[in-house]
């Protein structure tokens, strides 16, 4: 599948204790990329979780979804 564009991007949340993480994925072709954007978020929060759990052994992952889906072709954002 030619990924044409894909971007990840990190909020911190400081009042949740909480890190954001927003995938954003793009291909021309005519199919949806949805696994592709939901492992981006599933790998960027599992290599944060990694790094962190000395710190904090009860962290979660949680609420990773497919928040919008926009353009002509394909297009996915997923949180």
């Amino acid at each position: 599948m030619p990924i044409t564009h894909c971007e990840i991007n990190f909020e911190m949340l400081q009042e949740e204790s909480a890190v954001k993480v927003l995938a954003t994925v793009k291909v021309d072709g005519k199919t949806g990329v949805e696994m592709e954007a939901l492992h981006a978020v599933s790998a960027a929060l599992l290599t944060i979780y990694d790094m962190c759990k000395a710190v904090d052994k009860k962290m979660e992952i949680t609420d990773i979804h497919l928040e919008s889906k926009s353009g002509g072709k394909s297009s996915f954002q997923i949180e």
